[in-house]
């Protein structure tokens, strides 16, 4: 796996899931790691997780849908690692369901906790990446936004693929100042999909028979590891791209 010793990254919803999982992946490869998120007991447990391991974490706790939150949480990330050279946009609250079931208030949250914050926290963290010469930041999307059937996933799917515009613009707006900016789409064993499991079993089994490799992604080895990789100098000329670690399920085209 990739040597990323030095490297600080910061990852909202770090807390639990594919977030989780990320940092996991990033400290084993040397990373030192941030995570934020509203509850405290699960940036400790992850926290525990990595000391566990013999890496630094820092929790950062706040919400991601407050604009006023999110600068002093740059900042303090900045001021312990020296800098913040990965972000991973993971937090999201999900605008689940059919649209008219779907409320204003919903949809609006979507938005607030994934786009907006996502585009507000990447301009925070620019001009740190940009005074140590560059820096890779991580959009997590979804398949949902390429589904042939986007019955239930009209919202949802609406406000992932915001973020894969916002990659492909950040990307090519920020590449000749060495800011990598990626888009990934996983299909991971998160408490989210468990949840959807549990009260979708019908859909869920034709969902898996749809994977290609038949099998749902691991947390750390599956997504959290490509995360690794991808931050890597062997990837270093790949910016702007939708990555779907989903086994071969989506077609973004």
């Amino acid at each position: 796996m990739g040597d990323l010793s030095g490297r600080v990254a910061l990852i909202t919803g770090g807390g639990q899931g594919v977030g989780q999982g990320i940092a996991l992946a990033l400290v084993a490869a040397g990373a030192r790691v941030a995570i934020s998120g509203r509850t405290a007991a699960k940036l400790e447990e992850t926290c525990r997780l990595i000391a566990e391991r013999g890496g630094q974490a820092l929790a950062v706790r706040g919400n991601v849908k407050d604009p006023r939150e999110l600068p002093a949480m740059v900042e303090q990330v900045a001021a312990w690692g020296g800098g913040v050279d990965i972000l991973v946009n993971n937090a999201q609250e999900v605008p689940a369901g059919r649209l008219l079931e779907v409320s204003d208030e919903a949809f609006v949250a979507g938005f607030e906790s994934g786009p907006l914050a996502s585009f507000r926290l990447m301009k925070l963290v620019y001009p740190h990446m940009v005074a140590q010469g560059g820096g890779v930041i991580f959009n997590l999307v979804s398949s949902a936004a390429a589904r042939w059937d986007m019955t239930g996933y009209g919202a949802y799917g609406a406000v992932k693929q915001a973020m894969r515009v916002l990659t492909r613009a950040a990307a090519a707006e920020w590449g000749r100042e060495g800011i990598r900016v990626l888009a990934i789409a996983p299909h991971a064993e998160s408490p989210g999909l468990k949840r959807w499991i549990a009260h979708n079993p019908d859909e869920a089994e034709a969902f898996f028979r749809a994977i290609p490799l038949g099998r749902v992604g691991r947390l750390e080895e599956d997504i959290g590891r490509a995360v690794v990789a991808l931050c890597g100098p062997e990837l270093g000329y790949l910016t702007g791209a939708t990555i779907p670690l989903d086994g071969g399920q989506a077609n973004f085209g």
